[in-house]
């Protein structure tokens, strides 16, 4: 999700540069992870107008190496028993970034003989309506109001149903995954077309943080906890440095000061937007403080958090110079290769097209994470949804609908809603993971399962493995493949006595 407001529910930033988990090259590497296709997708599931008829091109990435196929030819008396078939549900943005980084498919594929298909969410990546032209397709609300999650599960189920029937593989069982966002729409398209999935793997998917069910303050509480367990001095130079740095910025010179202690690029200086660009490195280094060196949002180390404390507390290298230590911290995230002569605080590219999910921030993903107690570690303040829904109709001139998420997937009351008629998900949370206290940390049945590692950072578990992986990931591993094998094997036990 986007930084561009402080309303707006933050996911992976536009402004950052990453490379695959693998450090897979592209160009090289995609006919091994991969091949591209087209699916003739309709512009409106939900309306008959013969402007909802209208169609575009819907990209998926596709694997087959491992894919036990259809086996056998089967009669009218007997059952035929095909592979699987692993579907990624596309996050906000272009779909090789996210196939590129999830690995767990690609390593779980072989065991299973699973087919991986990725699909790109619609208005993200090449799967643009209305002929493919992006100037079109976001120049208004009236284009702009086709994308949503509603649609966008809908053309997973639309998609799913025709390549099961192209490749004669109707009886194969679908079992979903996805990350983020990712695993939110897994969940729900469990949960809302069950019959085109089994079951769902939705890691750090945080269904719960809307309207009042998660607090506004669990997002930035969660940071800040992860910080001051790693070292209290860290959290009180971090938690004294906002206003350190306003105070500055008011001074003669103060702005020239700040631009060398932090080797900010000449074009463009202001304590907001350096206070914004100190805040994006701290939330995304709690997102991905992994426990092995990773490269999903920026190249960093090993256990970063920890990496980033060590720079602010080494009295040797920065004193008592309070930036020095704040930029050595930054640099952890912003520049781990040491080769950055300068950081741009107004660059806004958008090299994984993640730029729409503004608009979903708008309508329907109203998630509330900017409050701040007195113990943060940012300045103290108060969500408010008021100055959002102004934020969001100077932006697109439309008013956000906070409670249709609930509305249409539910929230409230989840234990005792999904014990009643859901069965085959796995709620997989980090409890380092900001988003965490959004999700489902808790069993709901026997088939609803939540798996909740205290080490954990965002969607860890679909990464690829590493030989330095903790036990505990391993066995957070080995528990939801067992987990799915299950899943198949009562699919086949059904299939062989219906």
């Amino acid at each position: 999700m986007l930084r561009s407001n402080t309303f707006m529910a933050r996911f992976p930033s536009s402004s950052i540069a990453v490379e695959p988990e693998q450090q897979l090259s592209v160009s090289s590497t995609n006919k091994q992870l991969y091949r591209t296709k087209y699916f003739t997708q309709i512009l409106d599931h939900f309306s008959y107008n013969p402007h909802s008829y209208q169609t575009f091109q819907q990209r998926y990435l596709i694997n087959d190496t491992f894919w036990g196929g259809v086996h056998g030819h089967g009669t009218e008396n007997k059952k035929i028993k095909n592979a699987p078939i692993f579907v990624y549900t596309g996050n906000e943005g272009h779909i090789e970034w996210f196939t590129q980084n999830t690995g767990f498919m690609f390593e779980t594929a072989p065991h299973f003989k699973a087919l991986l298909v990725f699909i790109e969410h619609r208005f993200y990546g090449k799967s643009i309506p209305f002929g493919g032209d992006k100037e079109i397709a976001y120049s208004n609300a009236t284009t702009l109001g086709y994308l949503s999650s509603t649609q966008a599960l809908a053309d997973y189920a639309t998609l799913i149903i025709d390549l099961k029937k192209n490749l004669s593989a109707v009886d194969s069982p679908v079992v979903l995954f996805g990350g983020s966002y990712g695993g939110m729409l897994a969940a729900w398209l469990r949960l809302k077309y069950p019959h085109v999935a089994i079951g769902a793997l939705a890691s750090s998917a945080p269904i719960l943080n809307f309207e009042n069910i998660t607090s506004p303050y669990s997002f930035n509480n969660i940071i800040t906890q992860n910080f001051r367990s790693e070292s209290e001095n860290c959290y009180k130079v971090i938690k004294g440095s906002w206003q350190h740095i306003e105070d500055t910025a008011y001074k003669s010179g103060g702005l020239e000061l700040l631009r060398k202690s932090f080797k900010i690029c000449k074009n463009y200086i202001s304590a907001s937007s350096l206070e914004s660009w100190l805040y994006t490195a701290y939330v995304y280094t709690a997102m991905t403080d992994y426990p092995t060196p990773s490269n999903f949002l920026s190249p960093l180390p090993a256990y970063p958090i920890k990496q980033m404390c060590k720079a602010i507390d080494d009295r040797k290298v920065s004193g008592n110079d309070i930036f020095a230590k704040l930029y050595g911290a930054a640099n952890v995230y912003y520049n781990s290769s040491g080769s950055a002569t300068c950081f741009d605080l107004n660059d806004d590219s958008d090299p994984h097209g993640l730029g729409e999910w503004s608009w979903q921030a708008c309508t329907e993903m109203i998630m509330p994470t900017s409050g701040n107690n007195k113990e943060s570690m940012f300045p103290e303040s108060e969500y408010d949804y008021n100055d959002q829904a102004t934020y969001c109709k100077s932006l697109f001139g439309i008013e956000p609908r906070p409670n249709w998420i609930t509305t249409e997937f539910g929230g409230h009351d989840i234990k005792r809603v999904l014990k009643r008629f859901a069965s085959n998900i796995i709620f997989f949370n980090g409890l380092r993971d900001p988003w965490s206290g959004g999700g489902v940390l808790k069993n709901i049945s026997s088939s609803i399962i939540a798996i909740v590692a205290e080490e954990g950072a965002h969607h860890v578990d679909l990464r690829y493995s590493s030989g330095e992986d903790p036990k505990w990931l391993q066995d957070v591993r080995k528990s939801e493949v067992k987990i799915i094998e299950n899943w198949i094997s009562q699919y086949y036990y059904d299939l062989a006595h219906s």
